[in-house]
């Protein structure tokens, strides 16, 4: 998504990631990568148990974690499209995101 954030604004698309992760892993994350996106961190996985896409015991220690998944919500926080996959690699491509996002 990084290396599109510019057809991604273009198309109103403003990635957000969240994870359980500490802000502080979140922050080591970004730097390493060069993220410069929002990241957000659920600890308690409650925003992830809204949105169904917890991932019981599947991290470290059996702790829950997020599944891979990526949400299109419009300004009033409606979810317009889904993607939902079982593999951790396997994301949506930017195309995809935009093509969904023009849509609505």
């Amino acid at each position: 998504m990084e290396k599109n954030l510019n057809r991604l604004h273009e198309a109103g698309v403003r990635p957000v990631a969240i994870s359980v992760d500490t802000p502080e892993v979140s922050r080591d994350l970004m730097q390493q990568t060069g993220y410069t996106f929002t990241f957000l961190s659920d600890p308690k996985a409650e925003v992830i148990r809204l949105y169904d896409v917890v991932h019981t015991s599947a991290g470290i220690n059996g702790e829950d974690i997020a599944r891979p998944a990526e949400f299109l919500l419009d300004s009033s926080g409606t979810v317009r499209w889904v993607n939902l996959t079982e593999n951790y690699w396997v994301r949506a491509r930017p195309e995809q995101v935009i093509e969904a996002a023009n849509k609505f």
